[in-house]
């Protein structure tokens, strides 16, 4: 059989759109393969159903793919290129075949969320992640044709087959780390021509005019908006790059390729919705991401809009920033009883607290919280988020056990901050230290789950019990919860992390709070309430304060 001269594939984790949920996809990724229907409502058994064109053809991939695809179409024709998932590889791979593109997101489960949850049912589980990229690079197809073609992966966690050595044993020839868009096309000919390709290849962030327009759908509708960041995360590789912004006419000419093929929803991707055209000193720039939403909104066939990350002190320094980006709340696909919209819609972005100790937020992320001070860190969080909820933002929240240092006083500084955020509406994730390639802490040992202090456990689960009585509060969940929980602790949860998960599982299975109270740091009973609450306001300290840009009228702003 023939083939494609060049075949780019993505693995069918990484490619879905799993029940429209970008949070429910990404969580879903991060269970472990064959524990069907935990946790009840994200059941690990699942159809992916990603849809083909009539050629074949993956109808949606990861947006970094179709990036590269986008560069390889200014030098190669289109009738050279297949894009697909792997149950398509049989069709696109063949003898002419000389190349295969595979994009790599998560493919060991080893960043921070996805190393934890598989883990739970054991140390030598795999997450879905891992094992659906494990069918891709495996794939007999592969193999069969392995003589005459390169295989080459990239992406935002390429990094993790070299850090565990299996890069020969995947026959993957080139591992890309970094940002692709200078190299792809000189990468690619050379794959062509048979020549032998460097082993890796680390690459910068490049020019923005060497990031191309799209040329078709990506999952979700992923239409990027800015690249990097530049508040120095001391954890998180893109903190060490600067922001910049993609021009406004390619933003929209994306999303119309998006529409044109079939997305009603657009996913805008950015390290920092707030960095978005920002001024000095991350200003924010509120006319232009009003702007932004209101041309992306504007374009015929986008029903609904999605956001990807934010950081909580540029809208607790100018909470009026909330306010002008009201869209993101009439357009969001979420709906929850406890909004105020009058159709009960929320909008959802990705927010980083990380931590409630400022002694942590001093050392590794003091930039996060610019124009505060990290001793300001708290405040910061309680008022962001009261700020947030007021406006129907519901925010999904990370936080980072085990950073490398943490003691229990530092942990019990993050429990007293989730205590004060009892009644937030919100998602809060908890997830273990990584030591990410490419950045300061590299070199630093992981956090582990069975190495959990009594203390983190209480955080892990307090965080999950949050999390289902705000999004999965019907008496058939809960009451699935409160049998299985304790079920699952004298089953197999004492035997892989010891009796210290005990009291914190049993929170999360509502176990009556008389019993937990003298067992635990918190106190849920109503005998001690949170010792934080949020401020009125949050003074900018003097020497940081900084102009802000004029809030303009909407018609203004369209000029």
């Amino acid at each position: 059989m023939g083939g494609k001269r060049i075949v780019l594939a993505a693995s069918d984790s990484e490619s879905s759109e799993y029940q429209r949920s970008i949070w429910r996809q990404m969580l879903l990724a991060t269970l472990p393969t064959g524990f069907g229907g935990f946790p009840y409502y994200m059941s690990t058994d699942v159809s992916w159903d990603n849809e083909r064109w009539p050629d074949g053809q993956a109808k949606y991939v990861p947006h970094g793919l179709r990036v590269v695809e986008a560069l390889l179409l200014e030098a190669f024709s289109a009738d050279d290129i297949a894009v697909c998932y792997p149950d398509q590889l049989d069709v696109f791979v063949g003898d002419e075949t000389r190349v295969v593109g595979i994009h790599a997101h998560n493919p060991l489960g080893i960043t921070f969320a996805a190393d934890v949850y598989a883990k739970l049912y054991g140390r030598v589980t795999e997450s879905v992640n891992a094992a659906e990229f494990r069918k891709l690079i495996q794939h007999p197809s592969l193999r069969r044709h392995k003589s005459h073609l390169k295989i080459i992966v990239g992406g935002p966690g390429a990094w993790q087959i070299e850090k565990v050595g299996l890069q020969d044993d995947w026959l993957i020839d080139c591992l890309v780390d970094g940002e692709a868009e200078s190299v792809v096309i000189d990468l690619f000919t050379a794959a062509l021509r048979g020549e032998t390709l460097p082993r890796k290849m680390e690459t910068a962030s490049p020019p923005l005019d060497r990031v191309p327009p799209i040329r078709h759908r990506s999952t979700f509708g992923t239409v990027e908006i800015t690249r990097g960041c530049g508040r120095g995360c001391q954890f998180c590789s893109v903190a060490t790059r600067g922001g910049k912004t993609i021009p406004l006419d390619q933003i929209l000419h994306n999303v119309r390729v998006q529409v044109a093929e079939g997305a009603d929803t657009i996913f805008l991707v950015t390290e920092d919705m707030f960095l978005y055209e920002q001024g000095p000193a991350f200003q924010t720039n509120v006319p232009a991401l009003r702007r932004l939403l209101e041309s992306v909104t504007a374009v015929p066939g986008v029903k609904y809009t999605m956001l990807s990350h934010a950081t909580m002190a540029p809208f607790v320094r100018e909470p009026h920033i909330v306010d002008e980006l009201t869209l993101a709340v009439d357009t969001a696909l979420g709906h929850h009883s406890a909004s105020t919209h009058l159709d009960q819609r929320y909008a959802m972005a990705f927010i980083g607290l990380e931590t409630g100790s400022t002694r942590l937020f001093k050392t590794f992320m003091p930039g996060k919280g610019y124009p505060y001070r990290p001793e300001q860190w708290p405040d910061v969080v309680l008022k962001g988020m009261e700020i947030l909820n007021r406006r129907n933002w519901f925010p999904f929240c990370t936080w980072i056990l085990g950073l490398p240092g943490e003691t229990d006083g530092d942990t019990k500084q993050s429990l007293d901050l989730l205590f004060a955020l009892k009644d937030a509406k919100c998602c809060m994730v908890p997830t273990l230290f990584v030591p990410l390639e490419d950045t300061r802490m590299a070199k630093d040992p992981s956090a582990r789950l069975v190495e959990l202090t009594d203390l983190q456990w209480e955080f892990f689960f307090t965080c999950w019990r949050y999390n289902l009585d705000f999004f999965r509060n019907t008496p058939s969940v809960q009451w699935k919860f409160n049998v299985g929980v304790p079920l699952y602790y004298y089953l197999m949860g004492r035997k892989l992390f010891g009796p210290g998960v005990k009291y914190p599982l049993l929170r999360l299975a509502h176990f009556p709070e008389r019993y937990l109270r003298r067992r635990l740091y918190l106190d849920f009973s109503g005998k001690r309430g949170p010792t934080m609450v949020a401020p009125p306001h949050v003074e900018v300290p003097e020497g940081r304060a900084r102009p802000t840009l004029p809030v303009t009228t909407v018609a203004a702003s369209a000029k």
